[in-house]
């Protein structure tokens, strides 16, 4: 009995020792980490999201929150536009995203502008940006709407730079989409980087500078509706242009351009939006000035999700000290593989001033393209003015506003 006796007691020491050490070591091993809790964000793109272009850029950043924001989910639809979904509505892409669970809804065209404006109306416990739009700054928006966009005007005006630095012909095009007051500002400010780098850098007249402006009719070929950018960038080539700048969302300026360079001709292109768009051809590619997202809708999913968003109008600047940081820099300008060395150090003195803002473009005199004053001597165009741009500037060719 007492050899029993003791090996009970044995056992149970073993048991409640066995017991604390589990203990112990519960206390002294880390929590586990909770799971994020599921966050839905919907992106709306008015384009295919592998457009190499607008599109493309956006749907970029939606991947770069999901990276970026834990349990951050996108659901996402493009070619949201007549031509690719025709009788699809915004209300309708809005009502299936909300039941998906969308707490936040980023409009990614000025084509959906007064549509995300009455959905944000109608859905108020859901909160909607809209990119490229000013309903804040006109005092449009409801408290559940924002507005988004990055100064691509400075983009622009390195492109134009970069066109200026590499022709040799004098001879630079644009292929513009509809016409608007955002593509007015973003085709002048490539016209002032171009006729900047031209006089200052190339010592040559502004006179002998030509540049033309086309529009198609909308952000991207619609056949039947739109003029054909394909067509009109020949036209281009055609006509003497030998560097082509894109204002549109895809790339054919680019492209066609390729085409072209394989054959023996000396052109060149600039395409626009999407920071790897020079991957198409990069042979005569000088560059892409481009948006990053990213950032940007990080931020805005972080604050709607912690509650401290509020409804405004954001116009972005580059980030000067790297204009290329993927986790800072809204707006960038990627040199491409066709801007020769001497060149290219000429625009990276360019940008070295537009930083510092010993360049700035927006700055009188400067005349609209009927000869009307834009700005006096000495006087420097504000933000409200730079975005309401009534006209092309003076030195420009192409209309300024559609034909009726």
């Amino acid at each position: 009995m007492l050899t029993r006796k003791i090996f009970l007691t044995k056992s149970a020491f073993s048991i409640a020792a066995l017991g604390a050490v589990a203990l112990i070591a519960s206390a002294c091993a880390p929590a586990a980490t909770p799971t994020p809790a599921t966050f839905n964000f919907g992106m709306v793109l008015v384009g295919p999201n592998n457009d190499h272009g607008w599109s493309e850029a956006h749907y970029v950043a939606g991947q770069y929150v999901e990276k970026n924001v834990p349990g951050a989910k996108m659901i996402w639809i493009d070619k949201v536009n007549p031509a690719d979904r025709k009788g699809v509505t915004l209300d309708s892409v809005v009502k299936d995203m909300i039941d998906k669970g969308a707490k936040v809804i980023l409009t990614t065209s000025d084509d959906f502008k007064d549509d995300t404006r009455v959905a944000a109306e109608k859905y108020k416990d859901v909160t909607f940006i809209h990119v490229s739009g000013d309903d804040v700054l006109a005092g449009k928006a409801p408290k559940n709407l924002g507005n988004v966009m990055g100064k691509m005007e400075y983009g622009k005006q390195i492109a134009g730079c970069a066109a200026a630095m590499a022709t040799t012909t004098g001879k630079l095009g644009y292929l513009g989409p509809l016409i608007n007051d955002e593509t007015r500002r973003l085709a002048s400010s490539a016209y002032l980087g171009a006729k900047y780098c031209w006089e200052k850098y190339r010592g040559k007249a502004a006179k002998d500078l030509s540049f033309d402006v086309k529009w198609i009719g909308f952000w991207f070929n619609i056949p039947g509706v739109t003029l054909d950018p394909t067509k009109v960038s020949n036209d281009f080539f055609n006509a003497g242009v030998d560097v082509l700048m894109s204002g549109i969302d895809t790339t054919e300026a680019l492209v066609e351009a390729n085409k072209r360079g394989q054959k023996g001709e000396k052109v060149l292109a600039i395409p626009y939006d999407f920071k790897d768009a020079c991957k198409e051809a990069t042979a005569v590619c000088l560059g892409v000035p481009y948006f990053n997202w990213g950032p940007t809708y990080a931020k805005i999913v972080k604050d709607v999700r912690g509650g401290t968003w509020k409804s405004a109008w954001e116009w972005n600047a580059p980030d000067w000290k790297d204009i290329n940081n993927a986790d800072t820099s809204p707006v960038g300008y990627l040199a491409g593989a066709a801007l020769k060395a001497d060149q290219k150090a000429k625009v990276d003195e360019f940008v070295k001033g537009l930083a510092d803002n010993s360049i700035n473009l927006f700055q009188g005199p400067l005349k609209y393209q009927d000869g009307k004053e834009f700005l006096k001597a000495g006087d420097k165009a504000t933000d409200k003015q730079i975005w309401y741009l009534a006209q092309l500037l003076e030195g420009m060719t192409g209309p300024s506003a559609p034909t009726k």
